[in-house]
């Protein structure tokens, strides 16, 4: 076993904590798994079932700069990370998560592999429960440096989300409030958007949950330009409906924003994002959209 693992200690160098939980890098198991980075995320693409998000994730960018902090190393060390592009935020993955993997892959390498990193995995946890460990104390106080940070970016998005008004020219304020409110989604968005185009693409997809978008045939997106998104992020599911005016963006069926422009021209024009509250308005719209998706 020793000799198909670079060491023990090379495994526990590539384990990081994140949302307080020891992971693994898309592009650090494919270098031990002797793949390419792409077979190991097609594992998940093929068989999202087996991997929930408790299993797997895809960092966000702070969690990134976490992560390259944390070692003290730049994570495009092309050195060390074969088949690993930074352009595209990198998965991770948990004890489970490589577990499973290991069944996915079905190689005598995978799984000889894998104790090794259950092995280092086991004695992370050990080496991490000592008090005085001064990476555990760094690490701890980052993670709770970024939980701090959301949780003041949530309340600001709380006293500011019921009604907002943009003026025209205020392109980048507008994109970034709609992007703050859509990234706090953890089960499903739903975007009702019927011009919708690449502008929208760009803002999704660093959100790791599902996605449903209801555009009409006006749209500018293509079926080629859908297909291409979901080959690499394998979460956006589009329906064609002419029948809507208005433009909604529905975070897990609770909360439902209406948006005074099209997605693509936020700023451009005077307009405002309102939370309605209105639940008579609410339940019937969910309706509405449940029978155009189901």
């Amino acid at each position: 076993m020793k000799e198909l693992l670079v060491s023990d200690k090379n495994i526990q160098n590539k384990i990081y904590e994140i949302r307080g939980k020891q992971v693994m890098l898309d592009s650090d198991l494919a270098e031990l798994y002797e793949v390419g980075t792409k077979r190991i995320n097609e594992a998940v693409k093929n068989n999202p079932l087996k991997f929930p998000k408790r299993f797997s994730w895809i960092l966000t960018k702070d969690e990134l700069e976490l992560c390259s902090w944390s070692k003290n190393s730049t994570l495009n060390d092309s050195g060390n990370k074969r088949g690993y592009n930074i352009k595209y935020m990198p998965r991770v993955f948990t004890e489970q998560g490589v577990a499973m993997l290991a069944t996915i892959l079905k190689s005598k390498k995978a799984v000889e592999v894998s104790i090794g990193i259950m092995d280092a995995f086991v004695a992370m946890r050990h080496y991490l429960s000592n008090d005085n460990d001064i990476y555990q104390t760094l690490n701890y106080l980052n993670n709770k440096m970024l939980e701090h940070d959301d949780k003041i970016n949530d309340i600001f998005i709380y006293f500011d989300k019921k009604e907002k008004l943009f003026l025209n020219g205020t392109i980048y304020d507008a994109y970034s409030y709609v992007h703050n409110l859509i990234k706090n989604v953890s089960e499903e968005l739903i975007i009702v958007d019927s011009y919708a185009d690449l502008k929208l693409l760009d803002m999704i997809r660093d959100i790791d949950s599902k996605i449903i978008l209801i555009t009409s045939n006006k749209a500018s997106l293509s079926k080629m330009q859908i297909d291409l998104f979901n080959e690499q992020y394998n979460k956006l599911v589009v329906f064609k409906d002419n029948s809507f005016h208005d433009r909604y963006l529905i975070i897990d069926k609770k909360k439902i924003y209406h948006i005074g422009t099209s997605i693509n021209y936020l700023g451009k024009n005077l307009f405002s994002i309102d939370l309605l509250e209105d639940k008579c308005i609410t339940v019937e719209l969910l309706n509405y959209i449940k029978n155009i998706i189901n």
